[in-house]
């Protein structure tokens, strides 16, 4: 899970692709990166860190050019520490190619020997960025051995793309000296969308990952780009566009509205804070079914994500809603920070519990998930150190008991608190004296009360679909191996950092037998 934004405008676009990437800082905290074009040359500056650290004046002034794309990196792929694998990526030929991606290729070894031994190009790194970056270039050679590129020929290059990519992938990218190519993958995964603003001297475009960096900007807000469609957006601002994928179906990571993407985002012709709002009348309808309301003092949130799900769940039990947790908000976001070990200590830095709404109360809390259970394990204990009598843990996601493979850092089992255990181990584990998890069934009704069209979502770490088809058990068995197999000192410290914060849970679980 990555935020990406490209942009086509009268002006140089640099400060445009700046404040963008601010308003995509919480989709990837790692690294950052930007990218322009001023006539045929490209100018580029990344590095790891947020936004504001990486980019000074002296950058800025750097990167001159009336069209660019950006990205905030969360690491899915590839290694955390290295900054060689902050995007955007570079390639010479043909024409001069800068691509970022958002998601997470399934395929990308296969992928990766295919443009060794067929292709004869070189990867230099382990992002599959790198290699989908390739596969693009290789695909618009093909496409344009004897004719010059244009809009149709990119196309031509993206449909060939689809046939050879498996797994999620939002992408913008610069081809020199013609323009701004973006496409979303058939099942339309990770979310993408398009922006326009009208000026004096004509349009100007923007494609984000999510509809507030263009609301943010002063954009229109025109739709979201297609499963498998491509957009095609020239130097001179005409914009052209074209379905290039067979059979595609719209298939959205439902995660997205559970946590990743910002409240006040549209994605997919559904409001992100409207479906959080229905969670909780979802979830407070099971609370109610399978524990004593009348016991429940106060109902809390964990901010921020899950706050509209809170307040349903008060408004709907007749309980008091409380804000019992204050936030830092100078720490980043927990769940994407890398390992196990920062994750855990960045917890009791991130929030603190005031003592006042605690003491000798029966107390409700609400995240908006539990995946790891290290976090939630921590906030158990924190409102219990503030005086909580009784802590009840009510998540309005359902269980996370299998491996996200679509570009959110959950790949493996032993990972998921949820997996492999009953719900009575799960809850003893976080230390809760009860557990209400929220219904599959429920969260995807919660998107579909509002856009009915959805047919179907990518719900894998909660169900067990994969809808791209090519994930089986030896699959997620080599994913594991790989990733249980560090390749660097700080891999090694976090993977250390991992098993020591395990053990401590089993520690707990033990305790409580």
């Amino acid at each position: 899970m990555c935020g990406i934004v490209g942009a086509v405008g009268n002006s140089p676009v640099n400060q445009l692709l700046y404040d963008a990437l601010l308003l995509l800082q919480h989709r990837g905290q790692d690294a950052a990166g930007i990218a322009t074009m001023n006539g045929s040359s490209f100018s580029m500056h990344k590095a790891n860190g947020m936004v504001r650290d990486v980019f000074r004046t002296r950058n800025m002034r750097s990167l001159p050019g009336n069209a660019g794309i950006g990205q905030v990196r969360y690491p899915t792929a590839g290694s955390a520490s290295s900054e060689e694998e902050a995007q955007p990526f570079y390639v010479n030929a043909p024409f001069g190619i800068i691509l970022a991606h958002n998601g997470n290729l399934t395929n990308a070894p296969a992928l990766r020997d295919e443009m060794f031994y067929r292709d004869r190009r070189h990867i230099n790194t382990n992002s599959d960025t790198e290699v989908l970056l390739n596969v693009l270039a290789d695909e618009l050679q093909r496409a344009t051995n004897s004719i010059a590129l244009d809009a149709g020929a990119a196309f031509a290059a993206v449909s060939e793309v689809h046939k050879r990519l498996k797994g999620s992938y939002a992408v913008v990218s610069l081809i020199s000296g013609y323009g701004l190519l973006a496409f979303r993958d058939p099942f339309g995964i990770r979310p993408l969308c398009i922006g326009r603003l009208d000026t004096a001297q004509g349009p100007e475009w923007m494609v984000a990952s999510e509809s507030v960096t263009l609301e943010g900007l002063g954009f229109k807000f025109v739709r979201d780009v297609a499963p498998g469609e491509a957009i095609f957006i020239g130097v001179d601002g005409q914009f052209q566009s074209k379905l290039c994928a067979e059979n595609a179906r719209l298939n959205p990571c439902i995660f997205e509205y559970v946590y990743l993407a910002r409240p006040d985002s549209c994605i997919d012709g559904v409001t992100v804070y409207d479906v959080r709002l229905l969670m909780g009348n979802y979830l407070a309808e099971k609370i109610a079914r399978e524990t004593d309301v009348s016991q429940i003092d106060v109902v809390m949130p964990i901010p921020d994500s899950s706050r509209p799900a809170a307040m349903q769940v008060a408004k709907l039990l007749g309980v008091p809603y409380r804000e019992g947790f204050f936030k830092n908000r100078y720490v980043g976001r927990t769940f994407i920070m890398p390992g196990q070990a920062m994750r855990k200590k960045s917890v009791r830095q991130k929030l603190n519990a005031m003592r006042l709404e605690f003491k000798d109360k029966n107390v409700l809390i609400v995240d908006d998930s539990i995946v790891r259970g290290t976090t939630s394990y921590e906030i158990v204990q924190m409102a219990r150190d503030a005086g909580a009598k009784k802590v009840i843990f009510a998540s309005a996601a359902p269980p996370v008991r299998f491996p996200n493979v679509y570009g959110i850092d959950m790949p493996t089992r032993s990972e998921l608190v949820a997996y492999g255990r009953t719900h009575d181990e799960i809850t003893k584990l976080i230390g809760a004296d009860e557990l209400i998890y929220q219904d599959v069934e429920d969260l995807k009704k919660a998107v579909r009360d509002i856009n009915p069209a959805i047919a179907n979502f990518d719900a894998s770490c909660f169900d067990g679909q994969y809808i791209t088809g090519d994930i089986t058990e030896s699959y997620l068995d080599a994913l594991e191996a790989s990733r249980n197999t560090p390749k660097s000192l700080a891999d090694r410290q976090q993977a250390e950092g991992s098993d020591l914060a395990r053990s401590q849970l089993h520690l707990h679980l033990a305790s409580q037998e």
